[in-house]
């Protein structure tokens, strides 16, 4: 519900700012209000209808500049419009005076007000003191002016064009939030539909690989050797039943992985391809993020091993070296020579890695030897850093060596 005094909008514990729209209509209340004070002043300071008639129209030819110069569109004004501006409100502000007299004095607020609106603090400040100065000068030497009223047109002047611009910048400040926090709900979206591609690839890239890798071998071996050929069929609902565990992993927002668990996967998969491969993990409990993160750099490293090499013999290490724990892969059967700043840059495979890595405080290093191999180095701190992710998966430039 909206609360009658301030419009703020209670959702739990949190109270939000005012719409724009409400903060827009608190100012022009307040500043009709001053109009309104202003031709009552002049209704008992002038008499005859053609001088009320001429002040009433002054009065509204005033405040409609007035309301303009409050607009959010004002600040983008260029500086010879401002200056048009304030020497038309000056003029509509003391020329009437010398027939009014100090009656008029009141519209000296508005014009203080537009004065911090429309110029640079260093002169605004100076020339507000200068219009206050003015009008205190002014009633002081008007004749029937008590020292009462002095004051009290003096106090006026500066508090009305305090409130004006006060109000007016509040205003502009709530706008300037409501963009912020419909970019920000924006950016939000977008976050997630990257985390959900993301994870997508990195997830069922390595159970789609292993699917199509298995369902090949089982065409082959129907004719040959039924029996492997079901046991593989069993393989291959197995890892299916995983893909779609994955993705509804991924649906929700979490997913959990063991490296140690993936390695024998892997392993498995490898040999149904006919792989030699050489495992050798040998990090023990590990932070369950850092296990998660490698053990997608491990599946992320095989799939593009399956997809773009003729591999015949992998290797996959991982260690703890102090404070870091470090996996490498490498594979022979290299075809192409490979682009690791490409990759890590693309935004999905090696650059998902990349990102996953930066956030919690690792890296990740990939690149063709100089004996044709290619050699992928995923490191992670031992307690990795999440105080920051955002910052350090958009600040973070990754270290690409080759070995």
């Amino acid at each position: 519900m909206r609360s009658p005094v301030t419009g703020a909008k209670r959702q739990g514990n949190r109270t939000e700012v005012p719409a724009p729209r409400l903060a827009q209509g608190i100012s022009i209340t307040v500043i009709s209000g001053f109009g309104v004070i202003t031709m009552l002043n002049v209704r008992n300071a002038v008499s005859g209808g053609v001088q009320l008639g001429l002040c009433v129209g002054a009065v509204l030819v005033l405040y409609a500049l007035q309301f303009m110069v409050t607009s959010s569109g004002a600040r983008r004004w260029s500086p010879r419009r401002r200056a048009l501006a304030l020497c038309l409100q000056a003029s509509l502000t003391f020329v009437p005076m010398v027939w009014v007299g100090i009656a008029w004095g009141s519209m000296a607020g508005p014009l203080g007000g537009s004065i911090l609106l429309l110029l640079p603090p260093r002169l605004a400040w100076p020339c507000y003191g200068a219009v206050t100065l003015t009008i205190l000068a002014w009633s002081s030497q008007s004749s029937g002016v008590h020292a009462l009223e002095v004051g009290y047109f003096t106090i006026s002047t500066a508090l009305t064009g305090l409130v004006i611009f006060g109000l007016t910048r509040l205003t502009d400040l709530v706008r300037e939030v409501h963009a912020a926090r419909a970019e920000m709900a924006r950016m939000a979206v977008t976050q997630e539909r990257l985390r959900f591609a993301r994870d997508l690839h990195d997830l069922l890239g390595y159970s789609l690989s292993t699917i199509t890798l298995k369902s090949e071998l089982i065409h082959r071996l129907i004719p040959a050797n039924p029996e492997r050929a079901r046991d593989e069929v069993a393989g291959v609902l197995g890892v299916s039943r995983q893909a779609l565990a994955d993705v509804r992993l991924v649906a929700s927002g979490y997913r959990e992985m063991s490296l140690e668990t993936e390695a024998a996967a892997v392993a498995e998969v490898m040999a149904a391809a006919d792989v030699q491969v050489e495992t050798d993990i040998a990090c023990g409990r590990l932070h369950p993020l850092v296990d998660t993160v490698l053990a997608t750099a491990l599946r992320e490293g095989v799939t593009n091993i399956l997809r773009h090499s003729k591999v015949q013999s992998c290797g996959i290490a991982a260690a703890v070296e102090g404070e870091t724990v470090r996996l490498t892969l490498v594979n022979d059967g290299v075809v192409v020579q490979e682009k690791p700043a490409a990759g890590l840059g693309s935004g999905s495979g090696l650059g998902n890695l990349r990102t996953r890595l930066t956030e919690i405080g690792g890296r990740l290093a990939a690149g063709t030897t100089e004996a044709g191999h290619f050699r992928l180095v995923a490191e992670a701190p031992l307690r990795p850093d999440t105080t920051d992710t955002t910052g350090a998966a958009g600040t973070g430039e990754p270290s690409v060596s080759v070995a």
